[in-house]
């Protein structure tokens, strides 16, 4: 995969890829924004394809995603929430296995940032809050401290 950002004018640039391109118009949305938004859209249209791939069809989703930074420069992402709310004739197990799926093993944004972030979730499904504040299994930030697992010595 490849990017190619080019400045237009004032604090405008244009970022092309091999599919399409689009304007990143860095007074109104910042850089950050935009990369907040591709991490979230990965997992969103995990959400989409993967119960259509079962049979079913998810509808109404609304995936938010709240970030934490850190106070100092480079102001990296602490902590990542992301609510995901959607409709779906799934059961409620199903549902969050669709959730869970996505963000340990199909979503390679957000993959690529839980070894640094700390990510948790929320699921509402048709109305109803079934999973609330759940840590990922994986990843957990760099603040993850797994003791001595003894192993081989280096």
């Amino acid at each position: 995969m490849k990017v190619t950002i080019t400045h237009q004018d004032e604090m405008k640039f244009k970022a092309q890829t091999a599919k399409s391109s689009f304007i990143i118009d860095c007074p109104v949305i910042s850089p950050v924004e935009y990369f907040l938004a591709g991490l979230i859209t990965c997992s969103a249209t995990d959400m989409i394809l993967m119960p259509k791939k079962q049979g079913y069809e998810v509808t109404n989703l609304q995936v938010e995603g709240d970030v934490v930074r850190a106070e100092e420069h480079p102001r990296k992402f602490d902590t990542l929430h992301l609510t995901f709310s959607f409709d779906s004739a799934a059961d409620d197990t199903l549902a969050a296995r669709w959730v869970m799926a996505s963000l340990e093993t199909y979503c390679s944004t957000l993959n690529t940032v839980r070894d640094s972030v700390a990510i948790s979730y929320t699921i509402m499904h048709k109305g109803t809050v079934i999973r609330e504040n759940e840590a990922m299994i994986s990843g957990g930030g760099n603040r993850a401290d797994f003791g001595d697992i003894g192993g081989c010595p280096s």
